[in-house]
């Protein structure tokens, strides 16, 4: 829900973004949805709920349990940024088909669905994200997020400092235009 609010304040404020497309990072403190105690699942699945309809969007979580691994979807998006393609746009359309309408962006299929749709060519991009240099860059970028301290999705850097949740978009604001919070 954050991407396009984040993609906006950027282009505000003429930055570039540079992404590394990772999961969340265990070994620096993350911790899955389905592996945290209930009453803090059920919090941050309120939570979510509170920010969609903030940002005027609609999250489905009726097949949450049934969903297998995004990380291929991951790898895809990595495709579309070696490829030149507006890997933006196909984070945009993969998340939709994940949070709004609860797809399976693991299952080969539905993402080269996602992506013909936003018009992409979806089985380009999937040889591209099972060509070595897709995991390579997969490992690559999850290496260099372990070091930077980073745990949890998403996480923003500018200047080395990190800023982790779309409710931390105003803090990168203040640092964008040259305010710096330090707690």
């Amino acid at each position: 829900m954050g991407l396009e609010p984040f993609v906006a304040l950027a282009a505000q404020h003429g930055a570039s973004i540079r992404p590394y497309v990772i999961p969340l990072i265990e070994d620096n403190g993350a911790i899955y949805s389905r592996n945290r105690p209930e009453a803090r699942r059920a919090y941050w699945t309120k939570d979510l709920k509170r920010w969609a309809a903030m940002r005027g969007k609609t999250l489905s979580f009726e097949n949450r349990a049934a969903l297998s691994d995004p990380t291929p979807a991951g790898l895809m998006v990595i495709a579309a940024i070696e490829s030149g393609a507006d890997w933006l746009k196909l984070t945009g359309a993969l998340q939709e088909a994940f949070w709004t309408r609860g797809e399976d962006i693991g299952k080969t299929e539905i993402r080269q669905a996602t992506a013909e749709a936003a018009g992409f060519d979806g089985a380009a991009l999937e040889a591209l994200a099972h060509a070595s240099t897709a995991l390579s860059i997969w490992k690559s970028n999850i290496e260099a997020a372990k070091a930077s301290g980073v745990f949890g999705l998403p996480t923003f850097r500018f200047e080395d400092e990190l800023y982790w949740g779309q409710d931390s978009l105003p803090f990168l604001e203040r640092h964008l235009k040259g305010e710096k919070l330090v707690a």
